[in-house]
């Protein structure tokens, strides 16, 4: 059980989650909760996606590999990366399989209002960068785009065969995220052993430096997955529905999920974790700070800090 207090004594309450953690040989070394239940990656699959993209050819340049990592905010720097994406492949946002959609940033979603945007894109999507990568696979490939996010599609049934031997666990059956991709089966135990391969496999070096070189991009400044990038030598990546995984390059990957789908209570466990094990210095214990301790607002000021209280079983 996660539980979280403020530090001002308003309020407590609890979260059922897993957290696992495994070192860079694949050992698990620490965990809590009931790591081997099933639940989908959502999109901290995305590293492994972008990975499949640019083995079958997409070609990404760091940036570009960097958006398709993402679950951007929708500035214009993001729409300008998936349109760059796009074009080099010779498409536009209509190749877009995503559904339309406002910027999930507040400030993005008031510069387009701003603008008096009329109506939603697909590029504004937070997955538009996954789906671009997708799509300049195909066509570098010689695939069908039209059928880009069928399972049955070579692209996808690459991805699954991927992720399932990166893990050691069967991704199938395939669901539907939000954005209209399939989305994989995991556990915590599965998905930390990913992130344990993401920070020390080679064939994934490139993603690995994609995602450490531009935090900002994978999430955005003051995200708890952007801020554990910057902070550590490491790189983590935030999924729907309260799921998180960091890989401390080369030393340990960690998974946790917080079964209500609670995404800040699992970024501030996964920060929580990180500190527990040793990982954070006194500078990085400081940069996150935010994380570690979200604020606990009252009538527009700071009344407290949430507190995650949890026990690890350390191996």
């Amino acid at each position: 059980m996660l539980a979280e207090q403020t530090r001002s004594g308003l309020s407590e309450t609890t979260h059922d989650g897993a957290i696992a953690v495994v070192d860079r040989a694949g050992n698990l070394i620490a965990s809590h909760g009931d790591i081997d239940r099933v639940f989908y990656l959502r999109s901290s699959a995305k590293p492994f996606q972008a990975l499949v993209s640019q083995e079958s050819g997409a070609g990404l340049a760091p940036l570009e590999l960097a958006i398709t990592c993402a679950s951007h905010r929708g500035f214009p720097a993001h729409a300008a990366l998936v349109s760059s994406v796009l074009a080099a492949g010779g498409l536009d946002e209509t190749a877009l399989q995503c559904p339309p959609s406002w910027p999930l940033g507040q400030h993005a979603a008031r510069l387009v209002q701003r603008a008096n945007a009329g109506a939603p894109r697909r590029i504004w999507n937070n997955c538009s960068g996954k789906h671009a990568g997708f799509l300049r696979a195909c066509v570098a490939s010689e695939w069908p785009i039209e059928t880009y996010l069928d399972p049955g599609h070579p692209l996808q049934e690459r991805v699954r065969a991927a992720v399932s031997e990166l893990g050691g666990f069967a991704v199938d059956p395939v669901g539907v995220d939000g954005c209209g991709a399939p989305v994989l089966r995991t556990t915590a135990r599965v998905m930390a052993t990913l992130f344990a391969r993401l920070g020390t496999e080679p064939r994934l070096g490139d993603v690995l430096t994609a995602m450490h070189r531009y935090p900002s991009l994978i999430g955005a400044n003051g995200e708890g997955d952007s801020e554990m990038a910057i902070a550590v030598n490491a790189v983590a990546k935030g999924g729907a529905a309260g799921c998180v995984g960091v890989a401390v390059e080369n030393r340990l990957g960690l998974a946790v999920k917080c079964w209500d789908g609670d995404g800040v209570v699992a970024q501030q466990a996964a920060a929580t974790t990180l500190q527990m094990l040793g990982v954070l210095s006194s500078t990085a214990r400081s940069a996150l700070d935010p994380v570690l301790h979200p604020p606990v607002l009252g009538g527009g000021r700071r009344v407290g800090t949430f507190e995650t209280l949890f026990e690890l079983d350390v191996r």
